[in-house]
């Protein structure tokens, strides 16, 4: 059943056009078998169209047996996803600030991923004084990246630099988030909930990450980049994606 629902996936992609015919190739078996999980809500399936987690999840180069932090997993849509990518002989580190599991039902849905994936540990943690339990070999943050440079306490090259020294040598940092217009400067992460592409390049390279790849997989040309993320789908923006290598 695996193995048809694997192949029905591909054939889907394959019949998009060229590009996700590309792509449908490009994706291991484990990240389409990680999108297919039965455990994942019906409200994260019906996301996949616009997020492409299967593809994402071959670009960010997550691997079974990794050691994979995540920085704000949200409801987990991520999460799940990640569980299964790396599957029973690798781990996923949940990783909340207090104000973030304070939130109305935040704690409900994080012990609820952990009942149901035994290698996720969700841990409560300072982003800008991180200190893993264990070095990882990728940290992960999707549309969240914009979010840390907001609040009276923010320290974006303290969370940069410590991401950095949490990797392992060669990790990868997946930087995935909403673009905002070119220019738009650091008003736009708490205006329009959007990060300038071209300020977090600069960023991450002064806590000393490289460019490893940029993907255009999430691009919409004929998203208003000038408006807020959080319209009726968030997930329809245009988005910029970075693998960083440490």
């Amino acid at each position: 059943m695996k193995a048809f629902a694997g192949a029905a996936l591909a054939a889907m992609l394959i019949s998009m056009g060229p590009g996700y015919a590309q792509a449908a190739r490009a994706v291991p078996a484990y990240a389409m078998a990680a999108v297919e999980d039965a455990g994942r809500p019906a409200a994260d399936r019906d996301r996949d169209a616009n997020r492409k987690p299967a593809q994402v999840i071959a670009f960010a180069g997550v691997r079974p047996g990794m050691v994979v932090a995540e920085l704000d997993p949200g409801r987990g849509y991520y999460t799940r996803i990640l569980a299964k990518a790396v599957g029973p002989k690798g781990k996923v580190l949940a990783l909340v600030t207090e104000g973030q599991i304070a939130r109305p039902g935040a704690r409900d849905a994080l012990d609820a991923l952990t009942a149901a994936y035994p290698n996720v540990t969700v841990l409560t943690v300072d982003y800008a004084a991180l200190a893993l339990p264990q070095k990882a070999d990728l940290v992960w943050t999707t549309e969240n990246y914009h979010d840390f440079h907001n609040g009276p306490t923010a320290n974006i090259a303290a969370v940069d630099k410590g991401v950095y020294d949490n990797l392992k040598p060669g990790g990868i940092f997946y930087v995935e988030d909403h673009s905002a217009a070119a220019g738009a400067g650091l008003e736009a992460t708490s205006k329009w909930h959007r990060m300038d592409e071209a300020i977090a390049k600069a960023e991450l390279a002064a806590a000393g990450f490289r460019i490893d790849a940029e993907g255009d997989l999430l691009r919409n040309p004929g998203d208003n980049r000038d408006s807020p993320s959080r319209q009726a789908d968030r997930f329809a923006t245009d988005r910029f994606m970075l693998r960083l290598k440490k």
